[in-house]
């Protein structure tokens, strides 16, 4: 059975944000993947599409863009994490998570570990080995200067899964 949820994004700004985009549609072209949008997931919780524009707003008059230092590409057997750039964590991303979770009345065991997924599918430990190995990133830092919540199947198991998302609320960070 499958359930719905509200997951909340930091978007990063440009040219990183077109970067990612071409990235993640050449690997979806690649390896008949679906296209998604590059985000950063801060938050997923319950289905409180009720709230969650005043969530976001809250969030983002709280925090101005966001910068974080991306430490590798790393792969996995998760659908969502098939291959994808983690980032070290930081105070202010923590600080978003709390204000996101408190504003939502959340309380799920969502736990950030800030990455930006580059490519969701099914596949051997060797071919995510290998194309993990074959990225590099041409920055050290990435800023995110906007936020969204979105309406998800969770957990997101399939295209069809991820072409389902609906942005129920989005917002600039900083204002």
């Amino acid at each position: 059975m499958k359930n719905t949820a509200i997951t909340y994004w930091l978007i990063p700004s440009e040219p990183t944000r077109s970067f990612f985009e071409n990235k993640i549609a050449d690997l979806a072209r690649r390896y008949d993947a679906p296209v998604f949008e590059p985000h950063m997931t801060i938050h997923l919780g319950l289905d409180r599409s009720d709230v969650a524009e005043e969530v976001i707003t809250k969030a983002a008059i709280c925090c101005g863009p966001i910068q974080a230092r991306a430490l590798a590409i790393h792969h996995s057997s998760e659908f969502t994490k098939t291959l994808f750039v983690q980032f070290a964590l930081n105070q202010k991303l923590s600080c978003l998570n709390e204000i996101i979770r408190n504003g939502a009345r959340d309380s799920s065991d969502y736990q950030l570990k800030p990455h930006l997924s580059l490519l969701y599918k099914t596949m051997s430990i060797l071919a995510r080995r290998q194309l993990a190995h074959s990225i590099k990133l041409p920055f050290s830092r990435v800023v995110f200067d906007s936020i969204k919540a979105v309406r998800c199947v969770s957990p997101t198991r399939s295209r069809a899964d991820v072409e389902g998302w609906r942005v129920v609320a989005a917002k600039p960070l900083g204002r």
